[in-house]
């Protein structure tokens, strides 16, 4: 299954997370209008119970409750505030009863009067009333030492309309936002984006045989910039490792092309005609130490290549050095004295232990006599020496030495 491109998914993830906060947003705002529309409400109620406290406050002290009828009545049904109103008295006697409260047949709200009754705190409520939504304040008042229960009411129609108009403005506003929103995150994605598109395309078009070019750099100074540095440096590397290895070939080829056809020349003359005995063995002389040469060149090119892939990792451990030197000077003792040069060694009798790579050892050993055979004229000597560093009576057995 192909994947997402890298805007695609981007734009789906900004898209994800901009739904999840204009979700919140818009609920969040919802409640925060509910909740102001709602306190708007009960502070009219509230300022309603306090009026109606004031109003009864300014009656006599000693007033009968049907003169307090009389009043509450006069004062609340000709100012018509007192339309959802309804006020009673213990014990079960009312003080004032709204037309409207009548016909919904709203009972009276009888409370305990003890300690733990409820309604010494207001009690809001919502309610529905002749196809209509009220707000509704119970709440103990006392005047006088009387207590009076009072449940008065407001219409919340409208702003249960309101409520529903915003929330029905939210449901279609949010897709199109959405849409747009989804837009404008895949051009923003797409313009964000556009460098890794020419990297991309720069990229594909350096080969071995440009591997000089170089990505175009950026002075943006985040991400990207970073990304095209560590590439051209990176592609400096290659180069660099690239050239060495072309170079390292091209040095091997015409290191082993000069013994090659000594040895192919050599070959071919002695083939020409019948040779003595002689001759054939002064001919295959030739050709032996050129293939020795050759051998030698060999090892050390393979060398060369293991040291520069770090596969050429030294075996440290204890060498008794005198062994090595005898088995080189063995293997290189006809070689030097067909030169006409006479190989001297001086090894000492006792242990001469180092800590180092046995064949790392051998090869620098032969590498010294190669040259010294190769720049010693005949008749000549070749002496491999052995100098010691003394050490303290106390110290290790293992000692270093110089060749």
């Amino acid at each position: 299954m192909k994947r997402l491109s890298i805007g695609v998914r981007l734009t789906l993830w900004y898209l994800l997370v901009f739904a999840a906060a204009q979700f919140l947003f818009g609920f969040g705002m919802w409640i925060i209008l509910r909740h102001s529309l709602y306190e708007i409400a009960d502070d009219e109620l509230s300022n309603q119970v306090d009026d109606l406290r004031h109003f009864l406050e300014a009656q006599k002290k000693d007033a009968s409750i049907a003169k307090l009828q009389e009043e509450v009545t006069e004062a609340y049904v000709l100012e018509h505030s007192g339309d959802y109103l309804q006020i009673y008295v213990l014990p079960q006697e009312w003080i004032y009863r709204a037309s409207f409260m009548q016909e919904m047949s709203f009972p009276p709200p009888v409370q305990d009067l003890s300690a733990d009754d409820p309604l010494r705190q207001p009690i809001y409520e919502d309610r529905q009333a002749g196809g209509r939504r009220f707000r509704f304040l119970t709440q103990h008042i006392a005047v006088y030492g009387r207590r009076f229960t009072v449940q008065t009411g407001v219409p919340i129609d409208d702003m249960v309309h309101t409520l529903t108009l915003f929330r029905s403005y939210l449901a279609m506003f949010a897709p199109v936002i959405l849409l747009v929103a989804s837009a404008v995150g895949y051009w923003v994605s797409g313009r964000a984006l556009s460098p890794v598109d020419t990297l991309t395309r720069t990229a594909r078009t350096i080969s071995g045989s440009n591997l000089s070019r170089r990505l175009e750099p950026l002075h943006t100074g985040d991400e990207l910039q970073r990304l095209t540095d560590t590439l051209n440096d990176m592609l400096s590397r290659i180069e660099t490792a690239f050239l060495r290895v072309t170079q390292f070939t091209a040095d091997a080829s015409h290191e082993l092309r000069t013994p090659i056809s000594l040895i192919r020349t050599e070959a071919e003359i002695v083939l020409r005609k019948s040779r003595t005995e002689e001759e054939y063995r002064d001919a295959l002389f030739h050709i032996l130490m050129e293939s020795e040469a050759t051998t030698s060149m060999v090892e050390k090119l393979l060398s060369l290549a293991r040291a520069d892939s770090g596969l050429n990792a030294l075996e440290m451990r204890p060498v008794d050095l005198r062994e090595t030197v005898r088995k080189v000077a063995g293997e290189w003792r006809a070689v030097v004295e067909s030169q006409a040069l006479e190989l001297t060694e001086m090894i000492p009798p006792h242990d001469l232990l180092v800590k180092g790579d046995n064949a790392a050892l051998q090869q620098l050993l032969n590498i010294l006599l190669d040259n010294a055979v190769k720049y010693t004229p005949g008749p000549g000597r070749i002496h491999l020496l052995r100098t010691a560093i003394p050490t303290a009576p106390d110290s290790s057995p293992m000692v270093p030495a110089q060749i």
